[in-house]
């Protein structure tokens, strides 16, 4: 009897593992953002977006995991059939000497053959861009969130500022109805 306890109690710890396990593949699902590109959304329409990986050095991968990176001017190219990350600066690395990276050096993306086809195909027909929107860290691997863009207009941004607003004073409205201060 003394058997089959233990073999009882040692199921009951395999259990416990399997649980854990399965609370820590959850965590791992979740996105660490390192930087976005905020400014993407204000001066371009968004008509598509993919996820791509990015051909790192050692060095840039531990200046990512610090935090330190700077969509500001990137943007992507096709290039020979492939997709190419230009003006990303991601800083040297602290405790880097000589294996240290250049900070603004072109960066290949790696993307599925019908993607690039695809994104070729849409880049070519008017005039978009393929501009990145966010760095981030997924299951441990860092991620950059593409996005076909047309640029905006003056009139567009305003169109756009003026919808805000007025979604804003409708809301608003619809708060002080519901609070009873107005009829």
């Amino acid at each position: 009897m003394a058997k089959k306890a233990t073999l009882v109690d040692h199921g009951a710890a395999k259990g416990k593992k399997k649980a854990q396990s399965k609370v820590s593949k959850k965590n791992a699902n979740k996105r660490l953002v390192v930087a976005t590109n905020r400014r993407a959304r204000h001066d371009y329409t968004i008509l598509d977006t993919w996820e791509a990986g990015i051909q790192l050095v050692g060095t840039e991968v531990k200046s990512l995991r610090e935090g330190k990176a700077s969509l500001i001017d990137s943007f992507a190219t096709i290039d020979d059939g492939e997709v190419w990350l230009r003006h990303l600066h991601i800083p040297e690395y602290s405790k880097g000497h000589w294996t240290n990276h250049s900070p603004r050096r072109t960066r290949k993306l790696l993307l599925h053959r019908n993607e690039i086809d695809s994104i070729m195909g849409k880049v070519r027909d008017g005039n978009n861009t393929l501009i990145p929107l966010s760095l981030y860290f997924s299951d441990g691997k860092l991620k950059v969130e593409l996005a076909l863009g047309r640029g905006k207009q003056d009139y567009d941004r305003r169109q756009d500022i003026k919808r805000r607003t007025e979604e804003r004073e409708a809301t608003r409205a619809l708060g002080r109805r519901v609070k009873g201060l107005t009829g």
